[in-house]
């Protein structure tokens, strides 16, 4: 998985076929590019040369080299075990929108299996069917993603404003905020159960507003008929959050920003010098971080989205930075946990397209097999299927 690998987000389809196979996999973390290990079967290497992977066969006697080599206690290297194919739910509303979604997308191309769900399954627990969750483009505040300004005349638009109240109506809520901030308690609540929860772009900060808002109107007149609390700031709840706090709420409804935490309207940078630095972590001692930061290369494109990076001074200190521009006092790539499960946010919309904008056509990843910005959405994907190791703190 180093800069030999002619298809980097297949491969991780390589990966899950095999172990929905019934077959191991070993997933070598710092080993040219995190790369994986698979006991030698004809079927998985006829998989490979279809998909275009690019894969090496090796003889006995160099495998126990190298697995001698990773467990050197002086090395930076750790082999852990996929025995699990999670299953895997991508958190999207049944109309179609005009825009893509980066998980749907790389999920696609590598050929991994998801299901869609929407707020009716989540109010209908069905949640706890899946082992890991992605939420992208999403509002949970109940403004629709602040389109009103700009789109309030669209018919995209207007049919997804008339399909969430509908939803929301029959869900037995009288606001669409009511009913957004439900799902966006059950998903908490499936996340402290067990649960993996990756989020991208708008579905990061607007989840934690929603949660700290509970209670709250928050939302002003064209959003759900009445005015927004004017004392609504003050009323916010950081403890009820998951990775976000202190931060002060945008009340101007012609924004697209929900809040100071997305730095995309007063950050400095431009697609030139525009990049983010993955953290190197000790394999063998923090094990999470390391799963999912493996890549070829450890500094990133940066790219735009609704929500494109978190102005660090605002990220909670129990969480952990895996990605971000120092200089810019930007994190793009965290991860935390919640009781008994964990959660990732990831800023931006597609790796591959800088500013994708509403309407724009999906990425085709045919042009992107080795994208370092979308190996990091897979590593979250296999990272449910790790077999636990005991703490070692």
């Amino acid at each position: 998985m180093d800069e030999d690998q002619k298809n980097h987000l297949k491969a991780y389809g390589i990966a899950y076929w095999t172990i929905s196979k019934q077959v191991e996999v070993d997933w070598l973390l710092n080993y040219r590019g995190g790369s994986f290990l698979i006991k030698y079967n004809k079927t998985v290497e006829d998989e490979c040369k279809i998909r275009g992977v690019s894969y090496e066969v090796l003889a006995d006697g160099k495998v126990t080299n190298l697995l001698n080599e990773i467990s050197d206690p002086s090395v930076n290297m750790e082999m852990v075990k996929l025995e699990k194919t999670p299953k895997i739910a991508v958190y999207s509303p049944k109309s179609k929108l005009p825009w893509d979604d980066a998980v749907t997308l790389v999920l696609t191309y590598a050929e991994i299996p998801y299901e869609v769900i929407y707020d009716d399954d989540i109010l209908q627990d069905k949640l706890s069917k899946y082992d890991w969750l992605h939420l992208h483009h999403e509002d949970f505040t109940g403004q629709y993603g602040r389109f009103w300004s700009s789109f309030r005349y669209a018919t995209w638009y207007q049919e997804d404003v008339k399909n969430q109240e509908a939803l929301a109506k029959k869900m037995g809520y009288k606001k669409v905020s009511e009913m957004k901030l439900a799902v966006a308690k059950h998903i908490k609540e499936y996340c402290a159960g067990g649960g993996f929860l990756f989020a991208m772009c708008s579905g990061t900060d607007s989840f934690d507003i929603a949660l700290a808002a509970d209670g709250v109107d928050i939302c002003a007149s064209m959003f759900d008929g009445d005015g927004a609390d004017p004392n609504a700031q003050s009323k916010l709840d950081y403890n009820k959050t998951l990775a976000f706090q202190n931060f002060k709420l945008d009340n101007n409804p012609m924004n697209y920003e929900f809040s100071d935490i997305d730095v995309t309207s007063y950050r400095t940078l431009n697609q030139t010098n525009d990049y983010f630095t993955l953290f190197d972590f000790s394999a063998k001692w923090d094990l999470v971080p390391t799963m999912l930061t493996q890549n070829h290369d450890k500094v990133i494109k940066g790219f735009m989205g609704q929500t494109t990076a978190f102005k660090k001074s605002l990220v909670k200190t129990s969480v952990t930075v895996l990605g971000e521009n120092k200089g810019a006092g930007e994190v793009r790539y965290l991860h935390g946990e919640i009781g008994k499960g964990q959660f990732t946010f990831y800023g931006g919309h597609d790796p591959e397209d800088y500013q994708h904008a509403v309407g724009d056509p999906p990425t085709d990843l045919n042009l992107h097999p080795n994208s370092p910005g979308y190996r990091l959405i897979l590593n979250n994907v296999l990272f449910p299927a790790a077999k636990k190791k005991p703490q070692k703190t």
